[in-house]
């Protein structure tokens, strides 16, 4: 059989009309704004900083087990896009508890991670990590069917080795036109083999000090388990204070540990991190984010060579103090008055109640 140009013409324009509507698919769905900026898109998800919430479950005012005073929602319309839990075996069910679920119980897992889910179908452009402190050392597996019961497991990236260096991570854009947008981290316990969208924390981020209470905030590598020369790395950068001898949170100073500048700041301790290892942390850590008025998502934004300009002004504090909403993010702000009210002092006796059943934690 022979075939004439005639023939073959139709043909050949068929598929050149495949080739270029298959090129124009895949155009069109190549993310160009990520995390907010089109400049991110290009950028590996290991060469990026990204502000994250430290307990980000454990919400509410005068009490001193609590880390945030704002919705899981509401911090991630701010900004946030790294949430750190802190995950408890309650008989059977995985729970969000502060050092123990008597004595501060912030829901189950399931429910959060349904929160998380909602929020990320709304935001089809994000890259977000979650952070599990696995206290019980629960099996990857237990998670895996809370992450499948709430729709998170079809969101999750996992990579192609246990381990990578913090250059070898995909970019935002990628994971955004891949649909992976959730990055899990667990401190102990992950197992690649079994779940391998939980990824081993420490093999792959390096950690500075926590339940820090001297506001130099250094930059020493405290817990690791892989090459910090070439892994991400993470600042914890919220400053507690001693109260019946141990360590809690300090909202009255949360103006200034999370000032762009000024000692104690949290723009201070990036700029200390980075000139002491050739490049800024990854990942930022901060207890009531919001006071300073957005200035810990400026030193994100100057660290990631972008601008900060929020359409809608950020959430205004509520932990006890008074410091307004504000758009001005220069200047570390005035310290709270954060007097020990009632409230504090029942919170101080679930303290004390918190150390007789077993050993205090706050990380």
């Amino acid at each position: 059989m022979r075939l004439s140009l005639k023939n073959l013409a139709p043909v050949a324009l068929s598929l050149l009309s495949l080739t270029c509507a298959a090129g124009a698919a895949s155009i069109e769905s190549r993310a160009t704004t990520c995390n907010g900026h089109a400049e991110l898109c290009d950028r590996s998800f290991g060469n990026i900083t990204f502000v994250g919430s430290h307990d980000s479950y454990a919400i509410g005012t005068n009490n001193l087990a609590t880390n945030q005073d704002v919705s899981i929602t509401q911090q991630l319309n701010d900004g946030i896009r790294m949430l750190q839990v802190q995950a408890h075996n309650l008989s059977g069910t995985i729970q969000l508890c502060h050092t123990s679920c008597a004595l501060y119980n912030g829901g189950t897992l399931q429910s959060y991670l349904t929160t998380v889910k909602t929020w990320m179908d709304a935001n089809p452009n994000d890259v977000l990590s979650l952070l599990i402190v696995n206290s019980d050392d629960l099996p990857p597996t237990a998670y895996d069917t809370v992450f499948k019961a709430a729709g998170l497991d079809t969101l999750s990236y996992a990579p192609s080795f246990s381990a990578l260096t913090a250059s070898q991570w995909p970019t935002l854009g990628t994971l955004i036109s891949s649909g992976k947008r959730i990055l899990t981290f667990m401190d102990g316990f992950a197992d690649f083999t079994t779940v391998p969208y939980i990824i081993d924390e420490f093999t792959n981020i390096w950690e500075t000090a926590f339940d820090v209470t001297d506001p130099t905030f250094d930059c020493n590598v405290n817990r690791s388990k892989g090459d910090t020369s070439t892994s991400m790395y993470l600042i914890n950068h919220f400053l507690d204070q001693i109260i019946l001898g141990q360590p809690a949170p300090y909202p009255a100073m949360a103006n200034v540990t999370n000032g762009v500048s000024g000692p104690g700041s949290l723009g201070q301790q990036v700029q200390t991190c980075a000139a002491t290892y050739g490049r800024n942390p990854n990942f930022m850590l901060v207890d009531f984010y919001e006071y300073g008025g957005g200035s810990v998502f400026e030193v994100a934004a100057t660290a990631n060579g972008v601008t900060y300009s929020p359409t809608t002004p950020i959430a205004s504090p509520s932990s006890g103090g008074s410091s307004s909403t504000s758009t001005s993010h220069s200047t570390s702000g005035a310290i709270v008055d954060f007097g020990l009210t009632s409230g504090h002092l029942t919170a101080s006796l679930s303290v004390v109640a918190g150390i007789v059943m077993g050993a205090w934690s706050l990380v």
